[in-house]
């Protein structure tokens, strides 16, 4: 227990950090200081159509004022000192100083007398107090490069160098990462002359597909991410309920990485069978690759060939490669006309986004083949913005999640942790802050998005059903940090999250018969606009030109 000198010690100490003798001092950077006593606010002239708020920070009101939520609900950021009061040093999550630290910088830019957060601060603890304006003064960094304040910007971040570090808390590490990206931008947008194409040094990294398909760091994925799992359990759940019945199978698998599903899909075939009329004789997989490296595939198919031969179980394998899309043909999948086709794709159709061409031509491809099921698993957020700001507050909150399910997830395995940090999330970080135009590839959009384009295909939502949700349910208890995942069927679909914030977004489609009214035209369209019969024109959400 404290005693009250040692509580009134910290008090003090936290309030001497308020102060702008302590963290951040930006007097002496040649900004508009707005002083006041225990207080540090950016001074922001106020724009001529009278706002307060920078404009292009405003998306930081939506995560305030109603953080979207797998059930809908909002999580209100209170902004008086009687509406919001932590619980004294009480841990708190990084969405939560995520979100803490983004209201003081509202109060910040809005350049307010009252600072109601100043007294509710000293209630949390030092390590919670620092993270939060650590997050305060790297907001105003990506202000100021979004304003193109280049030099500003850089004081700013070398401010949160200071206190963010690869090994540190969740926070602390994600700010570490998301400077990184942010000083690159800068670099590339002052033309300081550094290359930042593979093999420049410091930025490079492993091509995140590439490292993707590894065997070991799936493994690794598989091991200690439930969200892989839930994923699995679930579609292939759907597939059973819509083609076990059937006596020739035929899966297409869009990129293929480890193909852990498949066994899962044997087993439950074979259960499935016993209380069937028709007795299943083949089930057929094609691995259908682009730039996927062939090797991995291969020793993916000879697992899996030799799982099935353990229990006798009819199965056959196939890899087909293009190096184009566009160049596939239906002779390429051995189609069989007594086959039930389902095509599977987990976390690759947004890979397709800047090749909507190529994207449009594979759908129409798929839909000409008639599957009776589609299960498609994304990323459900929207890191595709073209305003800048729009995508980094996005990006932010999102990684944010993830950065503290791997904290809780991989407590015991902090070199898995690492290097899960340092190549998988610090590329899409760098992907999505650091470059723009073709060389971005990292683009996840919602599934709002994903079902206006699914339209123009004749694509159908499928709910998924309570026994998916229950091969979900029953995947997440499995894992350390299981209570914080959270499963919600977001219509007819299954979105997971970790304490709420929604991650991955499993979904399951049909193909409805061709019909002259209805059906869309389909085509190789311009990235920024397509139509349908009706005529009605879409602004297309999978713009890159940006």
């Amino acid at each position: 227990m404290l005693n009250q000198e040692d509580e009134e010690d910290k008090t003090s100490t936290k309030k001497k950090l308020l102060s702008n003798e302590d963290f951040v001092s930006f007097d002496d950077w040649d900004f508009d200081v707005k002083e006041e006593t225990n207080k540090v606010n950016i001074y922001v002239p106020p724009k001529k159509n009278g706002s307060t708020l920078i404009s292009s920070l405003n998306i930081l009101k939506d995560y305030g004022n109603g953080f979207r939520k797998l059930k809908g609900q909002k999580i209100m950021i209170q902004t008086s000192e009687s509406e919001y009061t932590p619980s004294v040093l009480c841990k708190m999550s990084t969405e939560e100083i995520l979100r803490l630290g983004g209201q003081k910088f509202i109060q910040s830019t809005e350049h307010s007398v009252d600072h109601p957060f100043s007294s509710s601060l000293v209630s949390l603890s030092e390590e919670d107090y620092r993270n939060v304006a650590l997050v305060e003064c790297f907001l105003a960094s990506a202000e100021k490069i979004g304003e193109k304040l280049f030099n500003r910007a850089t004081k700013l971040l070398n401010e949160c160098d200071k206190l963010s570090f690869k090994t540190g808390n969740p926070t602390e590490r994600l700010v570490y990462y998301f400077s990184r990206a942010l000083r690159e931008r800068v670099d590339r947008a002052t033309g300081k002359g550094k290359d930042y194409t593979k093999g420049s040094g410091i930025y490079e990294m492993p091509d995140l597909q590439d490292a993707l398909r590894s065997i070991n760091t799936c493994t690794i994925a598989v091991q200690d991410m439930p969200l892989c799992q839930v994923v699995k359990f679930a579609g292939i759940q759907a597939i059973v309920e819509n083609v076990g019945n059937v006596k020739k199978i035929h899966i297409i698998d869009l990129e293929i990485k480890m193909g852990v599903q498949w066994t899962i899909l044997m087993q439950a075939l074979a259960t499935h069978q016993q209380n069937s009329e028709n007795t299943l004789e083949h089930l057929k997989i094609i691995a259908l690759l682009g730039v996927q490296s062939r090797t991995n595939v291969e020793e993916t198919g000879k697992r899996l060939m030799n799982f099935a031969k353990s229990f006798d179980f009819p199965f056959s394998f196939k890899i087909v490669t293009v190096e184009d899309f566009l160049d596939l043909k239906r002779e390429d999948l051995d189609i069989d006309p007594e086959e039930a086709i389902a095509v599977y794709s987990q976390y690759f159709l947004a890979n397709m986004l800047t090749q909507q061409d190529r994207l449009d031509f594979l759908m129409g491809f798929i839909k000409a083949m008639n599957p009776r099921i589609m299960i498609v698993a994304e990323v459900e957020a929207n890191h595709n913005s073209p305003v800048f700001v729009n995508s980094f507050i996005d990006a932010l909150f999102y990684h944010g999640a993830f950065f503290d399910l791997l904290e809780d997830c991989m407590k015991n395995n902090e070199s898995t942790r690492s290097a899960m940090e340092s190549e998988f999330m610090w590329h899409g970080i760098r992907n999505i802050i650091a470059v723009e135009g073709k060389e971005r590839t990292v683009r996840h959009v919602t599934i709002d998005l994903w079902r206006e384009y699914f339209k123009r295909f004749g694509m159908e939502e499928m709910k998924m059903s309570d026994s998916s949700l229950y091969q979900a349910k029953m995947a997440m208890e499995k894992f350390s940090g299981g209570n914080s995942f959270t499963l919600e069927m977001k219509g007819n679909f299954l979105a997971i999250g970790w304490k709420g914030t929604p991650l991955n977004l499993l979904s399951a489609w049909k193909f409805r018969k061709r019909s002259a009214l209805h059906e869309p035209v389909i085509y190789s369209s311009q990235i920024d606009n397509f139509t349908v019969t009706s005529r009605l024109v879409f602004t297309s959400p999978y713009n890159i030109d940006k």
